[in-house]
């Protein structure tokens, strides 16, 4: 390995350290990792903007102001009043109810827009039970990665992959959608022994919760019923969002400039919204992990699983599931997926059938991203969230539920894998 390359591994490894250690915040971690990638010129300041997702980030930003302005219609609290009372209160039946609409939200939108939507409501519903809102935001982590790997536009790789390899919205139905509703079906009951006996709540705040007016909550019913439009309208152009030619950075930023147009909204107000930590932690993060794209490391990990199989379709294929979802647990999956496609690419021209491992790599850098609380957007984004809400998800916490949840996610799409293929 070259100099460059062990550099980048280091600072990547310390960064990632500080992360884990909690003893500084993880924003500054990545950024301080950036800025001495910079100043030791393994990887200049064009370079490292290059690296950086503004799609992402655009994404990020835009759905926050979103939320924010919706927020201020109590449309959040009327659905998490109204879901608790379905419920009877309950938050056995309420956790599930949560778990299966973020999944069926993330495959329709993307995960991370959906955790902005869901986040607030399980917090405020927690708030009004008594109840600690930390393992409902945890099984929507992770209900939100395995929804969003069922179909094209629910994740960022599978956007890359359908554009480069032909892949169309129904041919993620047919292959991802199956065993994303069996991955699903499993963790439920994994939830319930998890969690099942241990979420109790008080006779009194069960009363209470029936007692409220759904009604009652909305604060603002034009804004109210202008907020329920415009999340029809933003769900239909993510889904379109390919035949419209338009990124998904376009939608959420137009999304929120339009709420605030018709709400007569504050910007300073939207812009307060924002989660500035997590934006930060995603630019330097982007950087970093661009920095071991850049000095080739990455693509030398990708080189190794391929020559490892000797080019046998099978081994390959479960090498890329594993190998995308165990890297995918501690580096953003896109650089990966992005340093794989042209590998494949080349392998097709070869005469190689490399449809297999589409779909492995798919399955792999999706699902892995519940491996550690870095793993995917929707992580960190709900954590920060929860973390300025008060109720903290930790690195080491998340981490514990997550990663065994991620193995055996991907150990029922290694059996479906080699049932199909």
């Amino acid at each position: 390995m070259t100099t460059p390359q062990i550099i980048s591994i280091a600072v990547f490894t310390v960064v990632m350290a500080l992360v884990v250690s909690e003893k500084i915040h993880r924003a500054l971690a990545a950024l301080l990792g950036a800025v001495v990638l910079f100043c030791i010129g393994i990887v200049d300041f064009d370079a490292g903007m290059g690296s950086i997702d503004f799609n992402t980030l655009g994404v990020l930003c835009g759905m926050m102001m979103f939320v924010a302005v919706v927020r201020k219609s109590g449309l959040f609290e009327y659905v998490a009043i109204r879901s608790a009372k379905l419920c009877k209160g309950d938050p056995w039946k309420i956790m599930a109810a949560f778990v299966i609409i973020t999944a069926l939200f993330s495959a329709l939108l993307d995960n991370v827009t959906t955790i902005l939507l869901i986040g607030p409501m399980t917090i405020m519903l927690c708030r009004t039970l008594k109840i600690d809102a930390v393992p409902f935001l945890i099984a929507e982590i992770v209900a939100s990665n395995v929804g969003g790997t069922a179909t094209l536009i629910g994740d960022p790789p599978n956007i890359m992959i359908g554009s480069a390899a032909g892949l169309t919205f129904f041919d993620f139905i047919r292959y991802d959608a199956p065993v994303v509703v069996a991955i699903l079906a499993v963790l439920l009951v994994v939830f319930k022994v998890l969690y099942g006996r241990k979420l109790s709540v008080g006779v009194d705040a069960v009363r209470e919760v029936m007692a409220l007016s759904e009604q009652d909550a909305v604060k603002d019913r034009p804004l109210f019923a202008k907020s329920i439009a415009m999340i029809v309208a933003v769900t239909a152009a993510f889904m379109l969002h390919g035949a419209l030619h338009l990124e998904s950075a376009v939608i959420a930023l137009g999304a929120a400039g339009i709420m605030l147009l018709v709400s007569g909204g504050d910007l300073e107000g939207a812009l307060e919204g924002v989660e500035w930590g997590t934006i930060g932690f995603f630019l330097g993060l982007f950087v970093v992990v661009g920095a071991m794209e850049h000095t080739g490391v990455i693509a030398l990990v990708g080189e190794g699983l391929v020559s490892l199989t000797g080019g046998d379709t099978v081994l390959l294929m479960l090498a890329l599931l594993w190998g995308s979802a165990l890297l995918s647990a501690v580096l953003d999956n896109i650089p990966f997926v992005a340093t794989m496609i042209p590998i494949i690419t080349v392998m097709a021209s070869a005469g190689v059938d490399v449809f297999p491992l589409w779909w492995a790599i798919s399955l792999g850098a999706c699902l892995g991203g519940n491996g550690s609380l870095v793993g995917a957007s929707a992580n960190v984004v709900l954590s920060g969230i929860a973390n300025k809400e008060g109720y903290p998800v930790s690195f080491i916490g998340f981490t514990k539920v997550g990663f065994p949840l991620m193995v055996l996610s991907v150990a029922i799409a290694t059996a479906y894998l080699l049932v199909i293929f």
